[in-house]
């Protein structure tokens, strides 16, 4: 009996109970919903934001946040199809498009580390610098990739399976065993439980605080390579809303502001009910306007549900 009470306090078997009511009401409405083509379609469209709700879910574990994830993802993307543009090959793009990733994460996580102020305010700040660097480099033009990246977008195993869904599968995967299995990953937790304790602990505070960005900063542009693939051209402006809807995400699956708390595994399934809650609303001709007042009420609400949360658990 308690083992039971214990199953149902954990938020990822909720979620998947609530995915799972959600899909056999909508195939109900609509039998379209269920097929395998649609449900491959919606871990398509949350490819890319699973990837970066994964960065800034290891960030909120860490006790950090980042506010420009989505700028650099464009930064980096932008910087991929402005080598393309100018020649280069796919390879020299990718490489370059992910050191700039890495570097902008590695820069985050410096400032924050060094100057110890609130990362919201610094990652704010620093949104604002990428994406003028990203408006700089394409001069505020749509930049094409020129199908560069189809083999990414359009090949699919087994004629079913688009390669994007697994290569958002093993972001996940790499996560999950980065901070699950790993010294670095304890270490992680332990600094965002208690920054002080892992400190006196003998932990490097400051090297794991910048290493963590630089993570996320290199999944960001893992995902700018996904957003190429999936949509073969990219603007300065395109990354606008992607943090929000990561940290949402992340929230819903019971990571919280607090740090050293959720879990990888219950980010994934919040990203995935988003994604499954967005696929509906369009499965079931819901207007626009009014999927925007959903999408604003299921923010609000995972923060408030993620703060009564840790009210009862203190």
């Amino acid at each position: 009996m308690k083992h039971k009470k214990k199953l149902l306090k954990d938020q990822r078997i909720l979620l998947a109970l609530v995915i799972l009511l959600i899909v056999a009401v909508v195939s109900i409405i609509n039998p379209r919903f269920i097929a395998v083509k649609n449900l491959i379609t919606i871990f398509q469209q949350i490819s890319v934001i699973g990837i970066l709700t994964m960065a800034m879910s290891m960030l909120l574990i860490g006790g950090g946040i980042d506010l420009s994830i989505g700028n650099i993802m464009v930064l980096s993307g932008v910087v991929m199809a402005r080598i393309l543009g100018d020649g280069g090959n796919v390879l020299t793009a990718v490489a370059v498009g992910v050191m700039v990733g890495i570097a902008c994460g590695l820069l985050n996580g410096a400032v924050i580390a060094k100057s110890k102020c609130i990362p919201l305010i610094i990652t704010l700040g620093t949104s604002q610098v990428f994406y003028g660097l990203a408006l700089t480099i394409s001069g505020g033009r749509i930049m094409s990739f020129g199908g560069a990246f189809n083999a990414v977008g359009k090949t699919r195993l087994f004629d079913v399976f688009p390669v994007m869904l697994f290569v958002l599968i093993f972001m996940v995967v790499v996560s999950y065993v980065l901070m699950n299995r790993t010294r670095f990953g304890r270490r992680i937790v332990a600094i965002g439980g208690n920054e002080k304790n892992a400190f006196l602990s003998g932990i490097h505070v400051m090297k794991y605080k910048i290493f963590i960005y630089g993570i996320a900063g290199f999944f960001c542009s893992i995902a700018a390579i996904i957003f190429s693939a999936r949509i073969d051209s990219i603007t300065a402006n395109a990354g606008a809303g992607y943090e929000t809807s990561a940290l949402t995400a992340a929230i819903i699956g019971g990571v919280t502001f607090d740090g050293g708390k959720g879990t990888i595994s219950g980010a994934f399934l919040g990203c995935v009910l988003m994604g499954v809650i967005s696929n509906a609303m369009n499965i079931l001709q819901v207007e626009t306007y009014i999927q925007t007042i959903i999408t604003g009420g299921i923010i609000v609400s995972a923060v408030v549900l993620s703060n009564i949360n840790n009210m009862k658990k203190k």
